[in-house]
C-alpha cells in the first residue's frame, strides 16, 4: 500500500499463489486512492471484461461495504458504462485488453492490472502513457501508480524480464506465497499440496517462478509410471480419442476414482475414424463392461463431408458389433491445453510424490509424448512438429496427438482445482 520511494510514478506487481490476498490487496488499493484523491480517475482491466466482473470489481464492492459506504449515496455502478463512481467526483472504469486501442485517450491517475501475466507487455507499456491526469491542488504528495496482481507466469516472459531481472528503482515486485496468509482455513495448502504436481504447487501456491530451461511438458513422468497393465474385460473400459487423420490417436484405459491405467493404444496413419473403430473391435471383441468414449470435444461437430459426427458413428460401429452399454462422457468444449496439461501433470506425480497414472509399455508412442514433448523456446506454447520437421524425422509426426488423446482423458474426471 505505502511507497519507499520519492518517484512521480509507482509500478508495482503484487505476485502470489492461490488465495495470497493478491486482488483484495489490489482492489482496496483502488478504494483506498478514490477516497484520498477527490476526482481521481482509475482503470481496472484484463484480457477479458467477465474475469474483471468475475473478480476484482466484486472485491471492489465488497471493500466498499466493509467500510459502511452506501450504495446511492456515498458510491454507484452503471452497469452500461462500467463504472464506479464515489461522492467525491472520483471514477473508475473497468475494462478489457483486448481491443487497447480504445484506451489510448485516456487520461488517468491510476491503472490496476488482474491476472497480469495474462496481459502483453504492449498493453502494459500503452497504460504506462495513460497516467497523466491533471494533478488536483488538494492532492498532497501524489504519486502515479500502475499495480497489478498476478500468478508467477508459466515461463519466465516480460514480468521477470522488467521487475525482477534489473528494474528502475521505482518498480516493485511484491511476492507473497499461499502460505502466508494466515486467514486460510486450516489443512488449506496441505490439500492443495495433493492435488498439485511441483511444478503447479511452486507457481501457483509458493508464488514462485519455474526454471525457464525445463522445457518437457510433462514434468514429472518416469519408469515408475510404466509397469505391465491387465485388462479386466468386466471393469469399464474407456477409449479416448483424438481425431487426427495422421496419426489417428486413442487411448485405451481403466479408471478407478483416483487413478488412471492406460493399458493400450491404437495410433494409425493415413486413417478413418471408422478404421480406427474397426481395429478397437479387433482388439476388444466380447467386453462385458461399460464402454466409455471420452476424447475431444470437437469430434461431437458434424463434418461437411459426413452426415455423422465421430461420436456417433462410433456408436454406430458398438451397436452393430452388439455392444449396448456405452456412453459418451465429453465436454461441451475442449478446456484450455494448459488445463489439460496441470491436470496430467498432477496425476503422473503429485507435489507429495503420489503417483496416480500408470501406463502399459505398450503404449510406445504415448510414452515417447512424455518423454519429448516440449515447449517452444521461451514460450508457454507446446511446439508442435512443422511439415518439414516431420519429413526430415518421420517420428516426429506422433507427437502430440497420443498425449492429446490421454489428457482429455485425465482432465474430464480430474479438473484442475483451484
Amino acid at each position: 500500500m505505502e511507497i519507499p520511494h520519492k518517484y512521480s510514478l509507482d509500478v508495482a506487481v503484487y505476485q502470489g499463489g492461490f488465495g495470497s490476498g493478491k486482488t483484495f490487496c489490489g482492489s482496496l488499493l483502488g478504494v483506498l486512492l478514490c477516497l484520498k484523491y477527490p476526482q481521481i480517475k482509475g482503470l481496472v482491466g484484463a484480457q477479458t471484461y467477465p474475469l474483471v466482473r468475475d473478480t476484482t470489481l466484486s472485491a471492489y464492492f465488497e471493500h466498499l461495504n466493509a467500510l459502511g459506504f452506501d450504495e446511492g449515496k456515498d458510491w454507484g455502478f452503471s452497469k452500461s458504462e462500467r463504472l464506479l463512481r464515489f461522492k467525491n467526483g472520483s471514477e473508475v472504469m473497468f475494462r478489457h485488453f483486448d481491443e487497447p486501442d480504445k484506451l489510448k485517450s485516456l487520461n488517468l491517475g491510476f491503472a490496476q492490472i488482474e491476472e497480469m501475466s495474462d496481459v502483453p507487455k504492449s498493453v502494459f507499456n500503452m497504460l504506462l502513457g495513460r497516467l497523466r491526469q491533471s494533478i488536483q491542488p488538494c492532492w498532497h504528495n501524489f504519486q502515479y501508480r500502475l499495480f497489478g496482481h498476478t500468478n508467477p507466469e508459466e515461463r519466465k516472459g516480460w514480468i521477470y524480464d522488467t521487475f525482477a531481472r534489473n528494474p528502475p528503482p521505482n518498480y516493485r515486485l511484491i511476492i507473497a506465497p499461499t502460505t502466508e496468509n494466515i486467514f486460510l482455513p486450516k489443512g488449506f495448502v496441505d490439500e492443495l499440496r495433493k492435488s498439485y504436481d511441483e511444478d503447479y504447487f511452486t507457481q501457483n501456491v509458493l508464488g514462485q517462478w519455474l526454471d525457464s530451461d525445463d522445457s518437457l511438458v510433462v514434468k514429472g513422468f518416469s519408469d515408475s509410471n510404466v509397469r505391465n497393465l491387465d485388462y479386466d474385460e468386466h471393469l469399464d473400459l474407456h477409449l479416448s480419442c483424438d481425431f487426427n487423420v495422421d496419426p489417428m490417436s486413442w487411448v485405451v484405459a481403466h479408471k478407478t476414482e483416483s487413478k488412471v491405467f492406460f493399458i493400450d493404444e491404437i495410433v494409425l496413419e493415413n486413417t478413418t475414424t471408422a478404421r480406427a473403430m474397426d481395429e478397437f473391435l479387433t482388439r476388444y471383441p466380447r467386453h462385458k463392461g461399460r464402454i466409455v468414449i471420452n476424447g475431444d470435444a470437437s469430434g461431437d461437430n458434424r463434418s461437411c463431408t459426413s452426415e455423422f459426427t465421430n461420436y456417433s458413428l462410433m456408436l454406430r460401429k458398438l451397436a452393430l458389433h452388439g455392444y449396448s452399454n456405452v456412453d459418451v462422457e465429453i465436454r461441451p468444449f475442449n478446456p484450455p491445453i494448459k488445463n489439460r496439461v496441470i491436470a496430467f501433470n498432477t496425476l503422473i506425480r503429485s507435489a507429495d510424490g503420489e503417483l496416480r497414472i500408470f501406463i502399459d509399455p505398450k503404449c510406445e508412442k504415448l510414452i515417447y509424448n512424455l518423454k519429448n514433448l516440449k515447449y517452444r523456446s521461451g514460450s508457454s506454447q507446446i511446439d508442435i512438429p512443422t511439415y518439414h520437421q516431420i519429413r526430415k524425422n518421420r517420428e516426429l509426426k506422433f507427437l502430440s496427438h497420443p498425449f492429446d488423446a490421454a489428457s482429455y482423458l485425465v482432465e474430464f474426471y480430474f479438473p484442475l482445482a483451484i
